[in-house]
Order: structure tokens, then C-alpha cells, then sequence
């Protein structure tokens, strides 16, 4: 079982920094990969970034693509969304996710990740 544990949302104004961390725990990660998602109200939960554990590789939404930047400490099984230059659309919980099945590609769908966190909201302000 994989338990992982978001932290970092807040409330910022627009154009402002957060980031946010995930730390997972129970089974390895080397051959996983994470992934960041969020839900807005009303809305479908939406695909932010991913990354591959042991190579590093990444993959970002169009929305996010040059503000957003998703790492992982392998040290301490934490992967980290670093969002820059937020705008109000931003506004939602944003969730990590944990893929535990090899494959190919990058994951960008909901049903793609086996473990999911609780969410922390992020609120961007006007």
C-alpha cells in the first residue's frame, strides 16, 4: 500500500509563488511515477504534470507549461510542484498521484494512477 500526503496550498495573489510537496511512504517508488492533478468546483479533475521516478522525466498540461515545475527527492520519496506566476484559473485542490504499473509513455489520465493523496486547495486571488 502507498500512502501519500500533500502539503503547500494556501491562498496567493495573483502573479504570486507556492509550492506544493507530496510525500509518499509504504512501498518503493524507484520504478514509479507521480503525477499532479486538480479539480476546480464544478469541474472534471484535469492532468497538471508528471513525472517518471528513476529517470526524472517530466510532462506538463498546456495550461501549465513555463509557470509550473514538478521535481522529486528520491532521498525522501517527496515530489514537489513548484508553481510560479499563478493566475486565478489556477484555483483548485490540487492532488499527487502514484502510478505503480511499468509502462510507456508519459500518464496523463485519472484511471492511469493507482494511489491518490487527500488534495490541498490552492486559491488564487484577483
Amino acid at each position: 500500500q502507498v500512502q501519500l500526503v500533500e502539503s503547500g496550498g494556501g491562498l496567493v495573489q495573483a502573479g504570486g509563488s507556492l509550492r506544493l510537496s507530496c510525500a509518499a511512504s509504504g512501498r518503493t517508488f524507484s520504478s514509479y511515477a507521480m503525477g499532479w492533478f486538480r479539480q476546480a468546483p464544478g469541474k472534471e479533475r484535469e492532468f497538471v504534470a508528471t513525472i517518471k521516478w528513476s529517470s526524472g522525466n517530466t510532462y506538463y498540461a498546456d495550461s501549465v507549461k513555463g509557470r509550473f515545475t514538478i521535481s522529486r527527492d528520491n532521498a525522501k520519496n517527496t515530489v514537489y510542484l513548484q508553481m510560479n506566476s499563478l493566475k486565478p484559473e489556477d484555483t483548485a485542490v490540487y492532488y499527487c498521484a502514484a502510478r505503480s504499473r511499468s509502462g510507456f509513455g508519459y500518464y496523463t489520465v485519472v484511471s492511469q494512477y493507482d494511489y491518490w493523496g487527500q488534495g490541498t486547495q490552492v486559491t488564487v486571488s484577483s
